[in-house]
């Protein structure tokens, strides 16, 4: 029963690592319009670093456009600075009220270095979901030695934990084709 609540905890902590590979994805652009892009920037509000998804309405109104409409107009000026100062490479077209950014087609060097940041991303991904496996096998060798679960359950739980493993590696080398095949066509 123990080693069942450790497989939990440990598909729990995996599937974090998959949230968050995925989060870093949705950031690099691809050469379309996505609000993921921008939502997660954090914009100087008042003196206090705050995400632009909570201080402005984000839309997609055509696949090259992202248009930030801020619910306070005197936040203008810190979004767009937040903007130039992120990685994004895209300058914003302001009118005082509204931003847009208009999303550029990618150079062939830059698909090329989005591409190897993909690669490295998941790879990243794929190191912390075998540090999880790791930390949780060693719980199951300490619940064995404490002589709270059988050596045929330790197995059985290590067998488990390769699997679960080998699972949500391929969860990430699924997402890392898309976002590869998504970078290539555009």
């Amino acid at each position: 029963m123990l080693s069942k609540e450790i497989l939990k905890e440990a598909g729990e902590s995996m599937q974090k690592a998959i949230n968050a590979t995925k989060r870093e994805f949705s950031e690099l652009r691809s050469g379309r319009a996505n609000p993921k892009m921008v939502e997660g920037l954090r914009v100087d509000y008042y003196g206090t670093p705050t995400m632009l998804k909570e201080i402005a309405a984000i839309g997609v109104p055509e696949a090259k456009m992202v248009v930030i409409n801020p619910w306070d107009p005197s936040a203008v000026k810190e979004i767009e600075k937040a903007i130039l100062q992120s990685e994004l490479g895209i300058t914003p077209i302001t009118d005082g009220k509204i931003i847009r950014l208009i999303v550029p087609p990618l150079s062939e060097e830059r698909r090329k270095d989005l591409i190897k940041i993909v690669k490295k991303v998941a790879e990243e991904g794929k190191v912390s979901i075998r540090t999880v496996r790791r930390d949780y096998k060693e719980r199951v060798k300490v619940l064995e030695k404490d002589k709270k679960i059988s050596e045929d359950e330790r197995f059985k739980a290590e067998d488990d934990l390769q699997k679960l493993t080998d699972n949500c590696i391929k969860d990430l080398d699924k997402l890392s084709e898309d976002k590869e095949k998504e970078l290539r066509e555009f």
